[in-house]
């Protein structure tokens, strides 16, 4: 696999993504259709054209319908200009709220309820605190690639990220699956993995991509025992996640 080297140890594990290591800080955790245009104009036209009494009140009737159709106008013409502002809300999924980060590029879902707390190492971290093995975390570091498949397949790149990174040298692990898939002409991978300690077997999902520079890591999990209510929640977590450019 070109330019994906493994590392000693989770605390101090190096990622390999080009000529020179990078320090990859991580800990454990774990799109309004545009209206038809034609369709938009012809129809102001007929409204600033049709023939009405020319009383005070229809004057007024006509100026407001003229207004609503040109701030209709506008709020699409600004969605097309900016789609990632509006895109987001729209793909919200009730039970989940969204975060959206214009510096860094990146945006996905967390449950509703789990809540944020700093760690060293992560940009965004989101976990339920009655279940801390139930949590979101998103990692960034730079590269010079500049798409992620040439790092090598979802299964190569996924299994030097669990066993270096995702989890402690003291776990054992097992890739369940790692898939590739493309959203708005970038390449993803997403995976499934298992990580077993003494005391506990966590049960996680990852989504990787490259982008702006930076290699982007999300992964999210939960406790194995809880896992069969976890999953369609976690699943929705990854799904949401993407990069764009900025």
């Amino acid at each position: 696999m070109a330019s994906l080297q493994s590392a000693p140890s989770i605390h101090g594990t190096t990622l390999f993504l080009n000529s020179s290591s990078h320090q990859l800080g991580l800990q454990k955790l774990g799109y309004l259709p545009c209206c038809r245009r034609r369709g938009v104009s012809s129809f102001i036209v007929r409204s600033e054209n049709a023939q009405t009494p020319t009383t005070s009140s229809s004057r007024e009737d006509r100026l407001g319908r003229r207004q609503a159709l040109a701030v209709g106008s506008i709020s699409t013409i600004l969605s097309l200009i900016n789609p990632t502002k509006m895109s987001f809300a729209a793909e919200a999924v009730k039970g989940f709220l969204p975060v959206l980060d214009k510096k860094d590029g990146y945006e996905f879902l967390y449950p509703f309820g789990w809540q944020e707390v700093v760690i060293e190492g992560q940009d965004k971290v989101y976990k339920d605190v009655i279940e801390p093995l139930e949590s979101v975390s998103v990692n960034m570091i730079p590269t010079s690639k500049q798409d992620i498949r040439d790092l090598g397949s979802p299964q190569e790149v996924a299994e030097v990220l669990i066993k270096k990174v995702l989890a402690s040298p003291s776990q054992k692990t097992k890739l369940v699956e790692a898939i590739e898939h493309d959203v708005d002409g970038r390449a993803y991978y997403t995976f499934e993995f298992v990580a077993q300690a003494p005391n506990f077997t966590r049960h996680a999902l990852g989504a990787i991509s490259i982008g702006n520079g930076k290699f982007y890591t999300l992964t999210t999990g939960a406790n194995e025992r809880r896992w069969g209510k976890m999953k369609d929640k976690l699943h929705t977590v990854i799904d949401s996640f993407k990069v764009f450019n900025v």
